[in-house]
This record gives C-alpha cells, structure tokens and sequence, in this order.
C-alpha cells in the first residue's frame, strides 16, 4: 500500500500538468511501475488527443516493453471503456497484457461508470481501487460535479461595491463601472479559460457590448451561452456585438427566437421553461461546466433555483453611494 500510495502520488502529480486544454474532459495521470522503478509516464494533454494510459504506455523505451507483461499501471481515474474521439484505454491495458491496475477514482461519466473496472477483471486483470480518491476527484470538479448533477459545473461570479452595487448610474454610451483591478482581470481570463462555457443573457450584452474572451490569459476562449428568453437578438442586433465578431467563437443561444448566424447554435424556449430544465439540455450538449458574466437578476435566480457549485466576488475598496445600482444578489 505504501508504493501504491507514492505512485499515485505521481499520478495526480502529472494530471495537474495540463489545466486548462483537457476540458470538458478531466485531467488524468498514469504511471507505470515496473521492477521497483517507473519505466512509463503520461497525462492526458488535450480533449481529443491520447489518454493518459496511452501516453504512458508509448512512453515506455523499447528495452523495457518486455516488462509490461509484470508491471503495475496508476491511474487517477477509471480507465474508459468506450469508443470515443479515442479507443478505449482499459482495451489498451489488456492488450499490453498489463496485469496489475491501480485506480484512485471511478469514472461518473454515464458510459463508463464501473464498465472500465469489469472490462479489465473480467481480461483477469487485478484491480485496486480508491487510493487516494479524495485527491484525485479535487483534480476534477468540473467533471465530477456536472457527470453527478446531470447539469454543468455552475460557477457565479460577479464584482461589486464596498457597499454592494455592480454598477454606477451611466449613458448608454459608458461602458459598465470597473471594479475590478488589472490583476483581478488577469485570475478571471484564467477561470474563464478553465470553463467550457460563459453564461450572458441578452440584456447584458446589449448593455456591456463585452467581448467575454481570454484576451488577458493564454488559453482556449469558451462558449457563450446566451440566455435570452424576449428573443432581443436577432441578425441585425447580433453584427453590432463583439462576441459574435469574426464568427469564429461557438455561440449557443437560448432564445424564443431560432438565430441564423454561422457558429451559432440554437435552444428553442419559452418563457415558462425553468433554469434547471435549460441547464440539463445544455449538459446534454456537452456543455460540463458554465460561469456566470451576467448581472444580478440572473444571479439570483440561479442562486434561488440551487444551480450553483461555486461561487467568486470580488469587493471593490469604493463605495457607490447614490451612485450604485443594481444591488448584488443576495447567497442564503
């Protein structure tokens, strides 16, 4: 148990190498020990690309392939058990005639669920499973909490005022009140690039016109959802808003309204379907986890309707005063 616990510990080591490219899949590491030493090595870099199992086993120098047949594999999570954007890795084990495997996890994920466990002692495999669990599902929130919810991962996140507005009076010309500062700016393109998607609803973009991007961080720029129930955005009021620029971002719209734009993807609602109802159709698209860039009407609705994981704000020093709108929401 001891050696068990000091290669998985190697195992989480190597998932945490790669954060933000592997979304919506988790970030795994496998290790492979064999005579007392590790000859293999590998994580999953990027959704699409090989495993962390299958880079490990290409990793193994050709003097070493031979002992495969007696060596252990660690891994941070359930080996897949299904054809996907990869072969599944449990397969690739038994064909390695890899005979030991050590898991910390199970796999939520509706086609894996305990089929990679069976697929492998079913081979004849030997299998141990829950070493270190705790530490490798804290490697995973977003994939664990939306695979277990049946909806994505929800993070809110808004700035306010010291004394609890999210915006100041202004024209329709002035862009929104910044309270954050630059190097807040910074921590949220990173946990914005750490999402698959941004949650907006049309009458805030109508009156921010943000880019909702990663401009301040080097990382993947997520979806944007946009909720928009009244259908406020059809073709014409879309080409005068900068997230739709260049056609290059995915867009899914939410929307009494069906939007004939290249890269737009539609939801068809009415006024009575519940936020929760919406949030399980965007996990049936894929969608594993969404933060908030909306203001505080949508905010409390969601924080009434429980659809929320984590929660981010951000306390600006100034005070509004009669200045201040749009008080923020309020958490139970």
């Amino acid at each position: 148990m001891e050696y068990d616990v000091k290669y998985m510990r190697r195992a989480i080591q190597l998932a945490k190498s790669s954060m933000v490219d592997t979304h919506p899949n988790p970030n795994v590491g496998a290790v492979i020990v064999a005579a007392g030493r590790i000859i293999g090595e590998g994580y999953h870099r990027c959704c699409g690309q090989p495993h962390a199992e299958v880079n490990a086993v290409n990793s193994v120098a050709p003097a070493d392939k031979h002992l495969l047949t007696e060596a252990t594999i660690y891994v941070t999570l359930e080996p897949c058990s299904h054809y996907g954007k990869t072969p599944p890795c449990a397969k690739l084990i038994i064909d390695n005639k890899i005979p030991h495997v050590v898991i910390a996890c199970g796999d939520p994920f509706e086609k894996v669920r305990g089929r990679g466990v069976k697929m492998l002692r079913d081979a004849g495999v030997e299998v141990v499973e829950g070493v270190l669990e705790e530490e490798a599902l804290e490697l995973n929130p977003h994939f664990f909490g939306a695979h277990r919810a049946g909806r994505p991962y929800i993070t809110l996140k808004w700035a306010q005022s010291a004394d609890g507005y999210m915006d100041a009076i202004r024209s329709d010309t002035e862009p929104a009140f910044q309270f954050s500062t630059p190097l807040d700016a910074t921590l949220m393109h990173r946990q914005r690039a750490l999402h698959d998607a941004l949650l907006t609803t049309a009458s805030t973009l109508l009156a921010d016109k943000s880019r909702l991007d990663v401009r301040h961080w080097d990382g993947p720029n997520p979806k944007i959802v946009i909720i928009d129930r009244r259908g406020l955005i059809d073709e014409t009021v879309a080409e005068q808003l900068p997230v739709f620029e260049g056609r290059q971002r995915h867009i899914v719209i939410v929307s009494s309204r069906q939007l004939q734009l290249p890269g737009v993807e539609n939801i068809k609602v009415d006024c009575e379907q519940s936020l929760e109802g919406i949030m399980q159709e965007l996990y049936k698209r894929g969608i594993s986890s969404i933060m908030t860039e909306c203001g505080p009407r949508m905010l409390q609705a969601l924080i009434d309707a429980g659809l929320y994981d984590n929660v981010r704000v951000f306390t600006s020093t100034e005070e509004l005063g009669e200045r201040g709108v749009a008080h923020a929401p309020q958490i139970p």
